[in-house]
């Protein structure tokens, strides 16, 4: 099995998620995408997130009748803080075997890995991709990561990523890139603009239906 992790405070969920994970899903040929919303987001406080119920129903409404998508509530089942290290290890604690596991991030968050709970471990741990706006140039892990943990990893022409000790490979990978926020989304909902085309049908429902973001 080749699933990848999509994790994010989906609050809401909207098109760019949804189109990067599609784009991802087809380079890779991954069997599977996973969407982890974040219970408890270390970088965030819990007061100004959406509670996890709505999230976790906006992202079932948006997957729904895609067979190659599907959500994860492992962040809430945990006590404690989301932390991506403690969500992998859990995946592949389960599917050790049988599982080719990669962790898709997005170019900012991954220019902040270092601020991430036991980051070292995490990137030996499975496959990175990390999904980059058009336009941006690959310099390579050197000015992200500490030169002598960067050292550790070569270019491998064959997989164009750059492979680590364990075998597993960072890949940068240009996805198509829909500047949409979720912070602009819910700006818009307390102003009583309009956000179609923004999320999906099924989730603008929601949002009004619960009266979401007012």
């Amino acid at each position: 099995m080749k699933w990848g992790l999509l994790g994010g405070t989906y609050d809401p969920i909207h098109f760019g998620h949804l189109r990067c994970a599609e784009e991802i899903r087809e380079m890779f040929d991954l069997n599977r995408i996973i969407f982890v919303p974040a219970s408890r987001p270390p970088h965030k406080l819990e007061a100004d997130i959406t509670a996890f119920y709505h999230r976790e129903q906006m992202v079932k409404l948006a997957i729904e009748g895609n067979p190659s998508f599907s959500f994860s509530g492992v962040e809430h089942e945990r006590e404690g803080m989301s932390f991506s290290v403690e969500t992998v290890q859990y995946f592949l604690g389960k599917y050790l075997k049988d599982l080719e596991l990669y962790f898709i991030v997005g170019q900012d968050a991954f220019h902040a890995i270092q601020t991430w709970k036991d980051w070292e471990n995490l990137l030996v741990l499975c496959h990175f991709v990390v999904m980059t706006r058009p336009g941006y140039e690959n310099r390579g892990l050197d000015g992200i990561l500490p030169a002598a943990f960067a050292a550790r990893f070569a270019y491998d022409e064959a997989a164009r990523g750059y492979r680590g000790p364990t075998g597993q490979v960072i890949y940068f990978r240009e996805v198509t890139f829909l500047d949409i926020a979720a912070s602009r989304i819910r700006a818009r909902v307390r102003a009583g603009q309009s956000i179609h085309y923004l999320v999906p049908d099924v989730v603008r429902h929601y949002i009004r239906k619960n009266a979401l973001y007012v």
